[in-house]
């Protein structure tokens, strides 16, 4: 029998009631839209988009006669992520019909996994911001068809149906109740899509609701082992939002206890906008599925060698690449988390840091790359300053032709206009200034003008970054910086 309460919330995790200390218990069902480009049991195109109904066969509209064939491919990409999740992969598996009606699914049923998942236990280690890291227990993942799209805004009086997502392959991952904050529910989200993302086997847009979770919520009182009722939050696409109905989820369950009501176990959505959980459908209103064995698909039995085969293909997850970040270029633990835990802008960082300065070319991408593309809202994949331009920019800071200040400078401009780094300094003269005649002139204009300061610098030597300032000041910054302290200590006497 697993064990299901295997951890207490820290004392700092714990949310203060009227009448004492409460603890959260989350648990998340994270459904991800398999990368394929066919259907988990159809020929039809699983891509996102297209014209309504454009991509849907006889089988995904549920023709008479139609029988539904295994996509080897999505069973493939289940595998991948099951073994990417450090879990048991069960080599005798089987599809179930899972009944309800509703518009967008033709066939009156899901075909879903019920008690016998392609993938079993696993864990996966989760770091939330400033936090230890925590070790996630997943409960199992199973492939199942997602349903199609009812439209209800093109008309006042009537819905439509586009059922182009109808039968597009899901894996649902399902984690133990381990999770005790909303700060490590998210981080957990985000590990998973890191993990998926690096796999190939999601491509992780949340935005076109590629990844999205539905999201368990109950609270107990501090130090008690009893299990609260948990309610059921649905759909969440955004780590913003699931931490924000989680927090108020809690809250409002907290404040039911407290003034001696019940909780009722129920599905809710979060809306947004009011920042707040409301109720979808209670649990006298939910479905019973009348789970049986889908009689047109054979049990899943897999080979051990084509399990072993696929663990041979896997690529560097972030886990290890993080590890590896940290040992070959010196990167901080907060570095290296934050650039392998996206395969992109690693594959961005290690074109950079290649032959030059790792850490160097960590601050570059984390700080002043991320930064910029945040302020336009743009992707990395959109970046007007592609690696190779960055490394390029790093190369004439190195050699000396730019100080860090021009850099900086030569940067906005990229980011502007696309040019390379040794474009921009030419064109507009921004070479640094190494001879020491005309920094020399600069200093001693300077100290005719200010009698007074060199005084009073030789009895205050904390005064010396002025003259650096107006140094760099008086060579419009283009001054090697060494070059200026070295000649300002020498003349100035400090």
């Amino acid at each position: 029998m697993t064990q299901l309460d295997v951890r207490s919330a820290r004392p700092d995790q714990l949310v203060e009631g009227d009448k004492g200390k409460w603890e959260i218990i989350v648990g998340l069902e994270v459904h991800a839209q398999v990368t394929s480009r066919a259907k988990l049991f159809s020929g039809a195109s699983a891509a996102y988009g297209g014209d309504p109904n454009a991509h849907v066969s006889l089988v995904d509209a549920a023709m008479p006669g139609m029988l539904p064939v295994i996509n080897k491919f999505c069973v493939e990409q289940a595998i991948r992520t099951g073994l990417g999740l450090n879990a048991e992969i069960n080599k005798w598996s089987r599809f179930d019909r899972k009944n309800y009606f509703y518009p967008d699914l033709p066939q009156g049923y899901q075909i879903s996994q019920y008690k016998e998942p392609i993938v079993g236990e696993g864990e996966i280690e989760v770091e939330p911001d400033g936090e230890e890291p925590v070790t996630i227990r997943i409960e199992r993942l199973h492939l199942e068809q997602d349903a199609g799209k009812s439209i209800h805004d093109l008309s006042p009086s009537e819905t439509f149906v586009d059922l182009n997502r109808a039968g597009v392959a899901l894996m649902e991952i399902v984690s133990r109740p381990d999770m005790r904050s909303s700060k490590e529910a998210a981080a957990y989200f985000n590990k998973l899509r890191a993990i998926v993302r690096a796999l190939g086997t999601c491509d992780g847009n949340m935005e076109e609701g590629s990844m999205r979770a539905d999201v368990n919520v109950s609270v107990r009182k501090a130090g008690t082992k009893e299990w609260g009722t948990r309610c059921e939050i649905k759909n969440v696409n955004s780590t913003r939002f699931m931490q924000q109905a989680i927090e108020y989820e809690a809250r409002r369950q907290i404040e039911i206890l407290e003034s001696g009501g019940v909780i009722d176990q129920e599905t809710r959505l979060f809306d947004p906008n009011a920042g707040e959980t409301r109720t979808m459908r209670s649990k006298e209103d939910a479905h019973d599925y009348r789970y049986f064995p889908d009689p047109d698909l054979l049990p899943l039995v897999i080979e051990q060698s084509w399990i072993d085969e696929i663990k041979a293909s896997l690529p560097e997850l972030p886990d290890a690449k993080k590890k590896r970040f940290m040992s070959a270029y010196g990167l901080s633990v907060y570095d290296a988390r934050v650039l392998s835990s996206d395969s992109e802008a690693a594959a961005y960082f290690e074109t950079v840091a290649k032959g030059r300065d790792g850490k160097a070319a960590a601050n570059w991408v984390t700080q002043e790359l991320f930064g910029a593309l945040n302020k336009k809202g743009l992707e990395l994949g959109q970046s007007p300053v592609k690696a190779e331009a960055l490394g390029a920019l790093l190369d004439l800071i190195k050699d000396g032709t730019i100080n860090g200040k021009i850099a900086k400078d030569v940067f906005a401009k990229m980011m502007e206009t696309g040019e390379a780094p040794g474009a921009i300094v030419e064109r507009e003269g921004l070479k640094q200034v190494t001879d020491t005649g005309a920094i020399e002139k600069a200093i001693d204009d300077l100290m005719a003008a200010n009698a007074d300061k060199v005084a009073d610098v030789q009895k205050n030597p904390k005064a010396f970054g002025w003259w650096v300032g107006q140094t760099m000041k008086a060579t419009g910054g283009k001054a090697n910086p060494a070059v200026v302290n070295e000649i300002l200590k020498k003349k100035l006497g400090v």
